[in-house]
């Protein structure tokens, strides 16, 4: 490189660097300009339209906007300048290397978005997760080096053979993580469990799947808490997942009434009290309304449950929450009893006085 720069400094005169360094300069503020007026006003456009691609394709380049008009105008502004043939294809490889690197980092960010959108599209059908989102990041960056080899006339048949043999040792020195990874791969593709799911483990955690990574699941627990499970481990593991197939959870809150209450007034005013939370909550399954059902003569009170449906296993709680505050003021209002235990103590024991 110092060679190039003794061989310009040696063979053109400065007044000849003022065209091309005014060419560089101005195709550079064109690509800040360019972004900040005509690319802004499209990802705005963008936004209020429906279809995600546009978006995706905006936000992929855009950080490479300035830097592409930097390359268009250098490579403009080298045309004008005589440079010694040899150094003339050193600067040519580095333009094609930069320009490469460009396009493959902004076409690794437009796969990695048209996964993840496509991933959504599918429901259940396919996670996007960390895991998946890396490799394919890294896929792309390889088939770039691949290419920028290729382009510098560099064979690769030499490099594939030595990542082969350091490939065997390194998969011996990291066979815990591999061991991993591939569970990983297993837990997706068998869709044990995908990210947003809630689950309980044999071993007593339950939580909501937030990602799975190369090498571990993430957990979040309803207190709040990250638990960091190995793959190796989540895969042979007991798993209830409470959100495949059908993500719908049914809700049962047991009550006791009097054994003086009026069963057909109680069945009406709960039902009432049922229904408001049915059609007021979010979290209640619309496409199936509560239900009464009278279940035995306790001890102290006639028992019955109320059903409801959330639309996932979090929705119990905001569901059980209301209708204990509601039911309770409205018995209340009724004069409707809700009965605690009695116990009846007899002693055959006999005071001496």
């Amino acid at each position: 490189m110092e060679m190039i720069f003794q061989s310009l400094k040696g063979n053109l005169n400065i007044s000849l660097w003022i065209i091309p360094l005014m060419i560089v300069f101005t195709g550079t503020l064109f690509g800040f300009l360019f972004k900040k007026f005509i690319h802004s006003q499209l990802m705005i456009a963008a936004k209020k339209s429906k279809w995600e691609i546009d978006d995706l394709v905006l936000k992929s380049i855009e950080s490479q906007i300035v830097f592409w008009f930097f390359l268009i105008s250098l490579s403009v502004g080298l045309k004008d300048i005589k440079i010694a043939e040899v150094y003339g294809t050193y600067i040519s490889q580095i333009l094609i290397i930069l320009v490469i690197s460009s396009v493959t980092h902004a076409a690794a960010n437009l796969t990695n978005g048209f996964l993840i959108i496509w991933s959504k599209n599918q429901g259940r059908g396919f996670p996007s997760t960390s895991m998946f989102s890396n490799f394919v990041v890294i896929t792309v960056y390889a088939i770039g080096l691949l290419i920028i080899l290729d382009s510098l006339k560099i064979s690769i048949a030499p490099m594939l053979t030595a990542l082969g043999v350091g490939g065997i040792a390194v998969s011996l020195a990291l066979k815990d993580t591999l061991s991993d990874v591939f569970a990983g791969l297993h837990i997706l593709l068998s869709k044990k469990v995908q990210p947003g799911d809630f689950v309980s483990l044999d071993s007593g955690e339950m939580g909501y799947i937030k990602n799975i990574t190369w090498r571990n699941t993430t957990m979040l627990e309803r207190t709040n808490n990250i638990i960091h499970i190995p793959n190796n481990q989540l895969s042979s593991a007991i798993v209830k997942n409470y959100d495949s197939n059908d993500p719908s959870f049914s809700i049962k809150i047991p009550i006791g009434v009097s054994y003086d209450s009026n069963l057909e007034e109680v069945e009406k005013i709960v039902l009432e009290v049922a229904n408001e939370i049915h059609t007021a909550m979010k979290e209640t399954n619309k496409s199936s309304k509560p239900a009464l059902k009278f279940r035995k003569f306790g001890e102290s009170s006639i028992d019955f449950v109320v059903y409801f449906k959330g639309n996932k296993y979090g929705d119990q709680n905001p569901i059980i929450h209301q209708f204990i505050k509601k039911i309770h003021k409205r018995f209340k209002f009724e004069g409707i009893e809700i009965p605690f235990p009695i116990r009846t103590i007899i002693s055959n024991s006999k005071s001496e006085f």
